[in-house]
Protein backbone atom coordinates (compact mmCIF):
# COMPACT_ATOMS: atom_id res chain seq x y z
CA UNK A 1 0.00 0.00 0.00
CA UNK A 2 1.15 3.34 -0.79
CA UNK A 3 1.03 5.90 2.40
CA UNK A 4 1.48 8.76 0.44
CA UNK A 5 4.03 9.82 2.67
CA UNK A 6 7.03 10.86 0.45
CA UNK A 7 8.64 14.33 0.97
CA UNK A 8 6.48 14.81 3.99
CA UNK A 9 8.88 16.09 7.39
CA UNK A 10 8.57 14.63 10.58
CA UNK A 11 9.78 15.53 14.71
CA UNK A 12 9.57 12.38 17.07
CA UNK A 13 10.38 13.18 20.43
CA UNK A 14 12.65 10.86 22.37
CA UNK A 15 13.64 8.43 19.39
CA UNK A 16 16.86 7.38 19.84
CA UNK A 17 15.16 4.08 21.11
CA UNK A 18 12.10 2.02 21.77
CA UNK A 19 8.75 2.90 20.14
CA UNK A 20 10.19 6.50 18.82
CA UNK A 21 12.97 4.82 16.78
CA UNK A 22 11.09 2.04 15.47
CA UNK A 23 8.17 5.40 14.15
CA UNK A 24 11.29 6.58 12.43
CA UNK A 25 12.43 3.42 10.82
CA UNK A 26 9.09 2.82 9.57
CA UNK A 27 8.29 6.53 8.67
CA UNK A 28 11.66 6.75 6.89
CA UNK A 29 10.93 3.29 4.88
CA UNK A 30 8.12 5.79 3.26
CA UNK A 31 10.52 8.23 2.04
CA UNK A 32 9.61 10.67 5.02
CA UNK A 33 12.36 12.96 5.87
CA UNK A 34 12.61 12.00 9.83
CA UNK A 35 13.94 14.20 12.46
CA UNK A 36 15.26 12.10 15.92
CA UNK A 37 15.54 13.48 19.04
CA UNK A 38 16.93 12.66 22.63
CA UNK A 39 18.96 14.11 25.96
CA UNK A 40 22.57 12.85 25.20
CA UNK A 41 24.25 13.98 22.00
CA UNK A 42 25.99 10.54 21.41
CA UNK A 43 23.05 8.39 21.54
CA UNK A 44 21.42 10.90 19.09
CA UNK A 45 24.41 10.04 16.62
CA UNK A 46 24.66 6.74 17.85
CA UNK A 47 20.54 6.16 16.34
CA UNK A 48 21.21 8.70 13.28
CA UNK A 49 24.24 6.01 12.14
CA UNK A 50 21.91 3.12 12.30
CA UNK A 51 19.02 4.84 10.29
CA UNK A 52 21.64 6.00 8.16
CA UNK A 53 23.19 2.67 7.71
CA UNK A 54 19.41 1.31 6.90
CA UNK A 55 18.23 3.74 4.63
CA UNK A 56 21.67 5.57 3.09
CA UNK A 57 19.76 7.83 0.55
CA UNK A 58 16.95 8.88 3.34
CA UNK A 59 17.23 12.42 5.08
CA UNK A 60 17.89 11.56 8.73
CA UNK A 61 19.14 14.44 11.52
CA UNK A 62 18.69 14.57 15.40
CA UNK A 63 18.29 17.74 17.95
CA UNK A 64 19.36 17.56 21.17
CA UNK A 65 16.60 18.33 24.05
CA UNK A 66 15.63 17.51 27.08
CA UNK A 67 12.55 18.25 28.05
CA UNK A 68 13.01 19.12 31.15
CA UNK A 69 15.48 21.87 30.69
CA UNK A 70 13.55 25.16 29.62
CA UNK A 71 16.61 26.15 27.96
CA UNK A 72 16.76 23.19 25.62
CA UNK A 73 13.28 22.77 24.67
CA UNK A 74 13.62 26.77 23.60
CA UNK A 75 16.19 26.05 21.40
CA UNK A 76 14.48 22.74 19.68
CA UNK A 77 11.09 24.95 19.25
CA UNK A 78 13.41 27.50 17.12
CA UNK A 79 14.88 24.49 14.69
CA UNK A 80 11.64 23.10 13.96
CA UNK A 81 10.21 24.54 11.06
CA UNK A 82 8.14 23.13 7.96
CA UNK A 83 7.05 20.08 10.07
CA UNK A 84 4.14 17.85 8.79
CA UNK A 85 4.22 15.20 11.39
CA UNK A 86 4.86 15.61 15.02
CA UNK A 87 5.06 12.43 17.03
CA UNK A 88 4.48 13.30 20.45
CA UNK A 89 6.39 10.15 22.15
CA UNK A 90 8.77 11.43 24.68
CA UNK A 91 8.13 9.85 28.48
CA UNK A 92 9.18 8.83 31.55
CA UNK A 93 8.12 6.72 34.24
CA UNK A 94 9.03 5.08 37.99
CA UNK A 95 7.06 2.21 39.56
CA UNK A 96 6.48 4.25 43.32
CA UNK A 97 4.07 3.46 45.69
CA UNK A 98 1.65 6.36 46.07
CA UNK A 99 2.51 7.33 49.40
CA UNK A 100 6.35 7.32 48.41
CA UNK A 101 5.89 10.09 45.35
CA UNK A 102 6.93 13.15 46.20
CA UNK A 103 5.58 16.36 44.34
CA UNK A 104 8.84 17.00 42.95
CA UNK A 105 7.97 13.42 41.23
CA UNK A 106 4.45 14.60 40.30
CA UNK A 107 5.60 17.76 38.34
CA UNK A 108 8.61 15.90 36.94
CA UNK A 109 6.45 13.37 35.12
CA UNK A 110 3.65 15.93 33.79
CA UNK A 111 6.42 17.96 32.61
CA UNK A 112 8.17 15.35 30.17
CA UNK A 113 5.55 13.50 29.37
CA UNK A 114 2.58 16.20 29.09
CA UNK A 115 4.29 19.55 28.92
CA UNK A 116 6.85 18.45 25.70
CA UNK A 117 3.33 17.77 23.95
CA UNK A 118 1.95 20.85 24.86
CA UNK A 119 4.64 22.97 23.71
CA UNK A 120 5.39 21.45 20.39
CA UNK A 121 1.64 21.61 19.35
CA UNK A 122 1.42 24.92 20.77
CA UNK A 123 4.17 25.78 18.40
CA UNK A 124 3.45 23.46 15.46
CA UNK A 125 0.06 22.99 15.29
CA UNK A 126 -0.37 26.94 13.71
CA UNK A 127 1.71 26.55 10.96
CA UNK A 128 -0.13 22.90 9.96
CA UNK A 129 -3.51 24.93 10.53
CA UNK A 130 -2.36 27.22 8.33
CA UNK A 131 -1.31 24.91 5.36
CA UNK A 132 -4.52 22.96 6.11
CA UNK A 133 -2.63 19.91 6.57
CA UNK A 134 -0.87 17.61 9.18
CA UNK A 135 -0.59 14.99 11.59
CA UNK A 136 0.03 15.27 15.48
CA UNK A 137 0.47 11.93 17.31
CA UNK A 138 0.58 11.35 20.65
CA UNK A 139 1.89 7.98 21.93
CA UNK A 140 0.10 7.39 25.01
CA UNK A 141 -0.93 4.41 27.41
CA UNK A 142 -3.73 2.16 28.29
CA UNK A 143 -2.22 2.85 31.81
CA UNK A 144 -4.16 6.08 30.92
CA UNK A 145 -7.28 4.19 31.18
CA UNK A 146 -6.23 1.42 33.70
CA UNK A 147 -4.07 3.59 35.57
CA UNK A 148 -2.02 1.03 37.68
CA UNK A 149 -1.99 1.30 41.52
CA UNK A 150 2.19 1.43 41.72
CA UNK A 151 2.25 3.86 38.56
CA UNK A 152 -0.43 6.48 39.36
CA UNK A 153 1.49 9.67 38.46
CA UNK A 154 2.37 8.04 35.51
CA UNK A 155 -1.08 7.03 34.61
CA UNK A 156 -2.66 10.50 35.05
CA UNK A 157 -0.05 11.86 32.56
CA UNK A 158 -1.16 9.44 30.03
CA UNK A 159 -4.82 10.49 30.66
CA UNK A 160 -3.79 13.93 30.17
CA UNK A 161 -2.04 13.56 26.93
CA UNK A 162 -5.31 11.89 25.61
CA UNK A 163 -7.10 15.27 26.87
CA UNK A 164 -4.59 17.33 25.67
CA UNK A 165 -5.15 15.66 22.12
CA UNK A 166 -8.88 15.68 22.19
CA UNK A 167 -8.92 19.16 22.62
CA UNK A 168 -6.50 20.18 19.81
CA UNK A 169 -8.24 18.23 17.55
CA UNK A 170 -11.46 20.58 17.64
CA UNK A 171 -9.21 22.89 16.37
CA UNK A 172 -8.76 21.14 13.29
CA UNK A 173 -12.22 21.58 11.71
CA UNK A 174 -12.25 22.40 7.81
CA UNK A 175 -8.60 21.50 7.42
CA UNK A 176 -6.79 18.22 6.35
CA UNK A 177 -5.23 18.39 10.11
CA UNK A 178 -5.67 15.93 12.59
CA UNK A 179 -4.97 15.05 15.81
CA UNK A 180 -5.00 11.26 17.66
CA UNK A 181 -3.76 9.32 20.16
CA UNK A 182 -2.43 6.08 20.36
CA UNK A 183 -2.83 3.70 23.52
CA UNK A 184 -0.28 1.39 23.31
CA UNK A 185 0.00 -1.55 25.77
CA UNK A 186 3.09 -3.19 27.62
CA UNK A 187 6.12 -2.60 25.20
CA UNK A 188 9.30 -4.74 25.01
CA UNK A 189 11.21 -1.90 23.91
CA UNK A 190 14.79 -1.27 25.05
CA UNK A 191 14.58 -0.12 28.49
CA UNK A 192 12.02 -3.08 29.49
CA UNK A 193 14.12 -5.57 27.95
CA UNK A 194 17.39 -4.37 30.10
CA UNK A 195 15.24 -4.92 32.95
CA UNK A 196 13.77 -8.09 32.29
CA UNK A 197 17.21 -9.82 31.37
CA UNK A 198 18.65 -8.50 34.42
CA UNK A 199 15.59 -9.79 36.32
CA UNK A 200 16.36 -13.29 34.16
CA UNK A 201 20.22 -13.49 34.69
CA UNK A 202 19.61 -12.87 38.42
CA UNK A 203 17.06 -16.07 38.50
CA UNK A 204 19.43 -18.21 36.22
CA UNK A 205 16.37 -18.67 33.59
CA UNK A 206 16.37 -17.11 30.15
CA UNK A 207 14.59 -14.14 29.06
CA UNK A 208 11.91 -15.18 27.31
CA UNK A 209 10.85 -17.40 30.02
CA UNK A 210 10.85 -13.86 32.30
CA UNK A 211 9.31 -12.26 29.35
CA UNK A 212 6.33 -14.77 29.86
CA UNK A 213 6.44 -14.94 33.28
CA UNK A 214 6.00 -11.42 33.76
CA UNK A 215 3.11 -10.75 30.91
CA UNK A 216 1.47 -13.80 32.86
CA UNK A 217 1.78 -11.98 36.11
CA UNK A 218 0.98 -8.39 35.12
CA UNK A 219 -1.43 -8.66 31.83
CA UNK A 220 -2.30 -12.16 32.10
CA UNK A 221 -6.08 -11.43 30.31
CA UNK A 222 -4.17 -10.10 27.39
CA UNK A 223 -5.17 -11.21 23.92
CA UNK A 224 -1.89 -11.53 22.66
CA UNK A 225 -0.46 -13.09 25.19
CA UNK A 226 3.12 -11.17 24.48
CA UNK A 227 4.84 -7.85 24.90
CA UNK A 228 4.30 -5.88 21.91
CA UNK A 229 7.31 -4.97 19.96
CA UNK A 230 7.76 -1.49 19.08
CA UNK A 231 7.41 -1.97 15.30
CA UNK A 232 3.61 -2.83 16.06
CA UNK A 233 3.46 0.76 17.94
CA UNK A 234 5.34 2.02 15.11
CA UNK A 235 2.60 0.74 12.19
CA UNK A 236 -0.15 2.25 13.70
CA UNK A 237 2.07 5.46 13.99
CA UNK A 238 2.98 5.64 10.35
CA UNK A 239 -0.57 5.05 9.11
CA UNK A 240 -2.02 7.68 11.43
CA UNK A 241 0.55 10.20 9.39
CA UNK A 242 -0.69 9.21 6.47
CA UNK A 243 -2.76 11.26 4.20
CA UNK A 244 -5.10 7.94 4.11
CA UNK A 245 -5.92 8.26 7.52
CA UNK A 246 -7.76 11.89 7.17
CA UNK A 247 -11.03 10.18 8.00
CA UNK A 248 -9.40 9.08 11.49
CA UNK A 249 -9.41 12.72 14.17
CA UNK A 250 -9.77 13.11 17.83
CA UNK A 251 -9.84 9.74 18.66
CA UNK A 252 -7.59 7.27 20.94
CA UNK A 253 -6.96 4.30 18.72
CA UNK A 254 -5.53 1.05 20.69
CA UNK A 255 -2.58 -0.98 19.96
CA UNK A 256 -2.76 -2.60 23.53
CA UNK A 257 -2.64 -6.15 22.81
CA UNK A 258 -6.19 -6.88 23.90
CA UNK A 259 -5.56 -5.87 27.63
CA UNK A 260 -7.92 -2.98 28.16
CA UNK A 261 -11.53 -4.68 28.51
CA UNK A 262 -13.87 -1.44 27.96
CA UNK A 263 -15.26 -0.47 24.23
Amino acid sequence: MNLKLERKRAFISGSTQGIGFAIAQQLLSEKVEVIINGRNKEKINEAVFKLKTEFPTAAISGIKADFEKKDDIDILLDKLTDIDILVNNVGVFDLKNFEDIADEDWYRIFEVNVMSAVRLSKRLLPQMLEKKSGRIIFISSESGVNIPGNMIHYGMTKAAMMAVSNGLSKLTIGTEVTVNTILGGPTYSDGVASTIEQIASMQNIEAQQMKNIIIQQTNPHSLLQRFINPSEIASLATYLASPLSIATNGTSVRADGGVLKTF
